[in-house]
């Protein structure tokens, strides 16, 4: 049987409310997450902001599932995204991790690991001074990540 919902600590910091993904829960073959990749209009430690709209263009032209990766490692595919969206707040994933047994699960699950990020190519950007504007990205990957460049693109719920 699932794991009983869980609403992570960062959803709190972050002031953004948990929220359930479906109806599905994790199986003894998948672990299922939610939170979000990356937040508009908040900087990152590399000073990139996300500016809405920005994935729009990826995500209507994608016609497979994105990986899901551990910390970007093209080597280490750990399972898909299932959904994935922007809503007012970012990038909302739903991910699945398809062996609940490994580390990064464990990892997850044990509230040792929360990160998310994402792999990109930036289309359309516009620098200044201080920072670039991310206008449009071309989306390759969500990775979980032990340290996010983004401090809010977290894990938010496990089921």
């Amino acid at each position: 049987m699932g794991h009983p919902c869980r609403a992570r600590a960062a959803a709190d910091r972050d002031g953004l409310a948990p929220w359930r993904v479906g109806g599905a829960v994790s199986t003894p073959t998948a672990l299922r997450f939610a939170g979000y990749a990356g937040l508009f209009d908040r900087a990152d430690d590399d000073r990139d902001i996300i500016r809405r709209g920005a994935f729009a263009i990826t995500l209507v032209r994608r016609e497979r599932p994105f990986p899901l990766l551990w910390q970007h490692r093209p080597d280490q595919p750990i399972g898909e995204i299932e959904s994935i969206a922007e809503d007012q707040r970012g990038l909302r994933v739903i991910a699945r991790i398809d062996r609940p047994a490994s580390r990064a699960a464990a990892l997850l699950r044990h509230g040792k690991v929360s990160g998310l990020s994402f792999g990109y190519r930036a289309r359309q950007a516009r620098r200044s001074d201080s920072s670039r504007e991310l206008l449009e990205i071309e989306l390759f990957e969500i990775s979980l990540v032990t340290h996010p460049l983004q401090h809010g693109a977290r894990v938010h719920l496990v089921v």
